[in-house]
């Protein structure tokens, strides 16, 4: 059946609000790139193993930078799976730095830039060095603000340079996705940063923003009761209230609430079955209780539903690197 907003559309629209060209073309490249191979079982296995991978999410993972952020979706399942990857590290309470963050990032897609980790993170530094350690949860959700709304941010970065220059916001041209990247944020530490902008005037901005604006942003009600909170506020001290707002989060839908960040028992489960299969390792565990706590230190890498073809050599290779760093840090 149908859903509603399936029968209000057209095809067409329906089509591009899905993304469902982009996936197409996808598809067909990596058949075309690997079409010895997928003869050996079929094209309509390979498609179907393909949108399975689309629909579970997992096909993001060792993908290049510009499909992880090609469509909301894949930012979406982008930061599920780098929560699922590397949630034990929130619960051993490591504290990482921006570039230990940055790693991770890479060990999920190999050329993630540098500046989106860096921005993330001045999320939740603010005026600390950019050594600084971080909790897992806060750089977390500073990173999902930052990377699922990165053009509309650059938008709104524009936007408060102008108030602050007291010129016409209504003239800033919305950043693509390419050149947004590389726009300068308002520097830190300057006298106009500390007193911020009329929350009034940068709510009714950002309110015409979202009416115009043609990638993700957060639901204009959940901003607008961000900022009627306060008289004044920074931009940093906006992008603050946004990562740790419940509504926002819940309306992204990538995370779960703070709470059950560290609980995910379906996932606990799988790796708790994948253990009992490894021989000897719970006889170990039982005899030496600091020998348990290893696992949930270094988890097993489980296997993706489907991994493209033309990928398997560079996961090969990065797998074995893990293996040597996790000797190594044993050692």
């Amino acid at each position: 059946m149908l859903s509603p907003e399936r029968l209000a559309l057209p095809d067409y629209e329906y089509l591009a609000q899905r993304h469902v060209l982009t996936y197409m073309e996808d598809a067909v490249c990596q058949l075309l790139e690997n079409k010895e191979d997928i003869s050996q079982y079929g094209v309509a296995r390979f498609f179907t193993e393909y949108f399975n991978s689309v629909c579970q999410g997992t096909h993001i993972l060792f993908r290049e930078f510009s499909f992880i952020q090609a469509t909301p979706h894949n930012r979406a399942s982008f930061l599920r799976a780098f929560w699922k990857c590397f949630r034990t590290v929130g619960k051993n309470g490591d504290l990482l730095t921006m570039r230990e963050y940055h790693c991770l990032l890479q060990l999920l897609c190999p050329d993630f830039p540098l500046e989106l980790t860096q921005k993330a993170a001045r999320i939740v530094l603010m005026d600390d060095a950019m050594d600084c350690l971080m909790s897992f949860s806060d750089f977390l959700f500073a990173f999902q603000i930052q990377f699922y709304y990165s053009e509309f941010l650059e938008s709104v970065a524009a936007i408060y340079q102008d108030l602050l220059a007291g010129k016409n916001p209504n003239t800033v041209i919305v950043p693509t996705s390419s050149s947004g990247q590389h726009r300068q944020r308002p520097p830190l530490g300057e006298a106009s940063m500390l007193e911020g902008v009329e929350a009034s005037q940068f709510s009714q901005c950002l309110e015409n923003l979202c009416d115009r604006h043609k990638y993700s942003c957060p639901p204009p009600a959940l901003v607008k009761e961000v900022l009627s909170n306060v008289q004044r506020l920074t931009f940093y001290g906006f992008l603050v209230a946004l990562s740790k707002h419940h509504g926002i989060n819940q309306a992204l839908g990538a995370l779960p609430d703070k709470g059950d960040l560290m609980h995910d028992p379906a996932m606990d489960e799988e790796l708790e079955r994948l253990l009992a299969q490894v021989p000897g390792l719970v006889n170990s565990a039982t005899a030496n209780p600091e020998a348990g706590c290893l696992p949930s230190r270094t988890p097993p890498r489980v296997g993706s539903p489907w991994r493209p073809l033309h990928h398997a050599r560079k996961v090969d290779a990065e797998s074995d690197g893990s293996t040597e760093e996790t000797d190594e840090s044993e050692t």
